[in-house]
């Protein structure tokens, strides 16, 4: 499994069940409409990479973390997470990710942060002298020590952001899944939480960091490898400097013509097809 990649989606298809009106239920009682998230989606993210999932608002990227951490069940395709798969094996994917959600309503606002962590920490498996070591680490490792007494409604944005970080990394994950980590944050404490996923996670220790984001500045200077994804399909996919053609300041016109050219391909893929004309 070392060999394997941190990350393989074939041909995912996510589709949400849309609700219609009081007319439309009272009309067409057993018509189901859908919307489309993930539209046949395939992409490969190795080992010890920063990668970062780069798309506009609706673009496919919280459902394809979701799906990728068995929060939400695929309808088609495969997707495996360090080799397991995360329909068939998703106990195996839970045990080796860790997930930050950039939701401050997950935590206990009347805890502390080390409180917080306790009771997370007791959800994995966490017990006795071995949490509260883990506790430790994940605090030092966050910045977060000298808070740790503090209620969580006393953090700023940024602390309630690390303080994600560091429940996500109480199980010694070696993938983490980041979900637009630095949004709301000022420009020194979002400058803070790239350089702890970029240079203490994935350079220093050597983990997998998979990173949604919509800032192109923010994917450019921090990924290994970028992934442009709209409607639910990978529109491209390389480094930085490999899209941006080795020339500095590129990297948005590439980006936008990705988009218009994958909507593009749409438009025609839909197209109905002209009939052929008859024999004479």
């Amino acid at each position: 499994m070392s060999g394997a990649p941190a990350v393989l989606a074939e041909s995912l298809v996510k589709r949400y069940p849309v609700l219609g009106g009081v007319r439309d239920i009272v009309r067409r009682p057993f018509r189901k409409r859908t919307t489309t998230a993930l539209d046949g989606l395939s992409l490969q993210v190795g080992r010890g990479r920063a990668f970062c999932l780069l798309g506009p608002n609706g673009a496919g990227k919280t459902t394809l973390i979701k799906v990728l951490t068995t929060l939400v069940l695929p309808d088609g395709g495969r997707a495996l997470v360090n080799g397991h798969d995360v329909v068939r094996r998703p106990g195996l994917v839970k045990d080796t990710v860790g997930y930050a959600i950039n939701d401050e309503r997950s935590f206990y606002w009347r805890l502390t942060g080390r409180q917080n962590l306790e009771f997370f920490g007791a959800l994995v498996g966490l017990r006795g002298p071995g949490r509260d070591a883990k506790i430790s680490e994940v605090l030092r490792l966050t910045g977060l020590e000298a808070a740790a007494g503090l209620r969580f409604n006393a953090y700023s944005t940024g602390m309630r952001q690390m303080l994600a970080f560091a429940r996500a990394l109480l199980t010694d994950a070696d993938l983490l899944f980041v979900d637009e980590p630095t949004r709301s944050l000022d420009p020194l404490a979002a400058d803070k939480v790239r350089t702890f996923l970029r240079r203490e996670l994935v350079d220093r220790r050597g983990k997998t960091v998979f990173w949604a984001t919509h800032d192109l500045a923010e994917a450019a200077s921090m990924a290994h490898e970028i992934a442009v994804i709209d409607r639910g399909r990978v529109r491209l996919q390389g480094s930085p400097s490999a899209l941006a053609g080795g020339a500095a300041g590129t990297l948005r016109e590439v980006y936008e013509s990705a988009l218009a050219a994958g909507r593009g391909a749409d438009e025609e893929r839909k197209a109905p097809v002209p009939e052929q004309g008859g024999g004479p």
